[in-house]
């Protein structure tokens, strides 16, 4: 009973900053999603333009760094994209209260609604518009960097903003003693392939907006087509780690299963059609290829720091309440089984290739199954 009035108190609370921020009132709150993370409601906006049908929703953060960075990065991403029509429309931001309201893109099914459900035709063209969406997006926010750069600074206080995948950069630099807590020694030659991934992360080439955290439930499927919905991760990063989330695939959700090969290549050709408008480098296959193989070991290393010490701890699911989730060591493997085969079949960063096969041996008697299709495309 607490904890319901504790929720209750908090859900006020953001309904009370919401309004404040917005200028009018908001009623009638419908809790979405209450996390450690945030907390977002679906409210009535009688007073706004639509009237008695208007809906807004308000998203807030708690208080702490990671409060900050996430509420600065939704309320300037939201900013620079609203005029996409492909994002939601920022209406009002309250830094003090780390407070954003934005218009409603009402209810609708999600790429990953589709993919863990039932049809193989639905599923297969929502990825392929997917990656074409994104694609999209990238185009009609290039050239915004300085104004985006400008706003997270103003929500951020005025204080210099880290971009929110900073940490990405470290987590790869400390790939050795993660694998050394599954008894795996550093091959020859480890330090300097995994700079050069920490390299490709910095790297200003080739950078495109980004929602940030491109997972398959962050979007809705609406009949007007894709929309993103989380910015909370929002910026400008090289291209390729929104490809490697086709390849890997998507690589920091919990709704992670396969895709089949030739889907992939199919979306992933439609988003570099799209990327190729503002970067016509990319359209060299050199390029291209080499660029993405960075990115799934950024990405895959990177996954080491969150997903290696639940595997070691136990093995359960990413997601209990979901219809469908990976298992921490089947996803694991998945990662490092994804990484060598990339790697080897370039012969590309043969230190950390190595280092991978290493730690499939090691866990071998985690007795993981390999992870599957999709439940719609099986």
């Amino acid at each position: 009973m607490a904890r319901q009035g504790g929720r209750a108190a908090r859900q006020a609370a953001v309904l009370a900053a919401g309004s404040a921020a917005l200028g009018r009132e908001l009623r009638r709150p419908d809790l979405i999603r209450d996390s450690h993370r945030t907390m977002v409601l679906r409210c009535a906006d009688v007073d706004g333009p639509a009237g008695g049908d208007g809906t807004a929703i308000v998203k807030a953060y708690p208080p702490g760094p990671d409060g900050d960075c996430g509420f600065a990065a939704e309320a300037a991403g939201l900013a620079v994209a609203g005029d996409t029509g492909m994002a939601p429309e920022l209406l009002a931001a309250d830094p003090p209260s780390r407070t954003v309201v934005m218009s409603d893109l009402g209810r609708a099914p999600s790429l990953a609604d589709v993919l863990l459900g039932a049809s193989e035709d639905q599923a297969a063209a929502a990825v392929v518009d997917w990656a074409d969406a994104c694609g999209r997006l990238a185009v009609a926010t290039a050239g915004r960097e300085a104004p985006l750069a400008r706003l997270r600074r103003q929500y951020a206080g005025g204080e210099p903003a880290d971009p929110p995948w900073a940490g990405l950069r470290q987590r790869v630099l400390q790939v050795e003693q993660r694998a050394a807590l599954a008894g795996v020694a550093a091959p020859d030659g480890l330090a300097a392939e995994l700079a050069e991934v920490a390299a490709a992360v910095a790297s200003r080439d080739y950078l495109v907006f980004s929602p940030g955290d491109i997972c398959p439930d962050n979007n809705l499927l609406t009949a007007a087509g894709i929309r993103f919905i989380d910015f909370e991760a929002s910026g400008y990063h090289p291209v390729f780690f929104d490809v490697a989330y086709l390849r890997m695939p998507f690589s920091t959700c919990w709704c992670v299963f396969r895709l089949p090969v030739r889907l992939r290549d199919a979306a992933e050709e439609r988003y570099r059609a799209q990327v190729v408008r503002i970067w016509p480098p990319l359209a060299d296959d050199r390029t291209w290829r080499r660029g993405v193989r960075n990115a799934v070991a950024a990405w895959s290393l990177s996954s080491m720091g969150w997903l290696l010490g639940q595997a070691l701890a136990g093995d359960v699911s990413l997601e209990p309440d979901a219809v469908a989730a990976p298992r921490t060591r089947q996803l694991m493997r998945h990662r490092w089984q994804v990484l060598a085969g990339e790697l080897e079949a370039a012969g590309e960063l043969p230190a950390i290739a190595a280092m991978a096969r290493a730690l499939l041996t090691a866990t071998v008697g985690w007795h993981a199954e390999e992870l599957p299709l999709y439940p719609a495309l099986r």
